[in-house]
């Protein structure tokens, strides 16, 4: 018997921070794009909640390489709510209030990097380029720019958020101003580097609209966040796979007298 001809699905890789890792949830953006691909391509998780653009540039060389190089459609990169995190001289800023000595507490806690933010943030410019140079990975491991599409951050609803921080004892680490700041430095990368850009924080604030339903908890998305971002995306990627087959017969189309003759013919 000849060796079989080893089935090799294309794949949509979704690579970014906690806002893709739980992209898969139950009506998350990333579960419905998979629903859309079902039987055409594989769309693969590679969301790393915490994460920031300098982490995953380091990170994205042993997630896609070109010795193993899959037949990929599209590749999504989607950081900057993590690196648009205050840092902890910008977070005293915030809180000039606090008594003396509850200040220094906070002075010693933000500057050491006892709290997450300083870890987190990535000035502006090294974010810029961390895009770029994550763009020029994925080129030289035979993945265009054609198929790359970077994604936003999204706008941040700072009530909200603060009272998540408040509930972690600490007080507000991002402003919506800052995270604008990030997501036109990410269009501007996606610009140079040329690819796609799906610019989320413009979208969802587009005609002054309510951008706060869309939340979670001011940072993350919520169940009508992940199907804009998820509706949004689609229309960008849909012209990347629209030309993949269907996987396999159809059930109807298989030989019930014989059916290796459908099931393991070439397709």
């Amino acid at each position: 018997m000849s060796r079989l001809k080893t089935l090799i699905w294309p794949q949509v890789i979704l690579f970014g921070d906690s806002i893709t890792q739980n992209s898969f949830q139950v009506n998350g953006w990333g579960s419905g794009i998979a629903d859309k691909l079902a039987r055409k391509c594989d769309v693969v998780n590679r969301g790393l909640s915490g994460y920031n653009s300098r982490w995953g540039r380091i990170v994205l060389p042993r997630i896609v390489h070109q010795d193993e190089l899959a037949n990929i459609s599209a590749v999504t990169v989607f950081f900057g709510a993590n690196d648009c995190a205050l840092q902890g001289i910008q977070l005293l800023i915030l809180v000039p209030r606090l008594r003396r000595h509850r200040h220094a507490t906070l002075r010693s806690s933000f500057l050491s990097g006892g709290d997450k933010n300083p870890q987190q943030h990535v000035p502006l410019h090294e974010y810029s380029e961390n895009l770029k140079a994550m763009s020029s990975h994925l080129a030289k491991a035979g993945v265009p720019a054609g198929k790359v599409i970077f994604i936003t951050p999204p706008p941040i609803h700072e009530a909200a958020w603060e009272k998540e921080c408040k509930l972690k004892g600490c007080p507000l680490n991002r402003l919506n101003s800052v995270a604008g700041q990030y997501a036109q430095a990410c269009v501007q990368a996606a610009t140079q580097c040329g690819v796609d850009v799906l610019d989320l924080w413009t979208l969802m604030q587009n005609d002054g609209q309510d951008f706060t339903v869309y939340l979670s908890d001011g940072l993350h998305l919520s169940e009508k966040g992940n199907q804009f971002v998820m509706q949004h995306l689609w229309k960008l990627l849909e012209s990347r796979v629209a030309h993949l087959p269907f996987i396999l017969p159809y059930w109807g189309d298989v030989d019930a007298g014989v059916p290796e003759n459908s099931l393991l013919c070439d397709q």
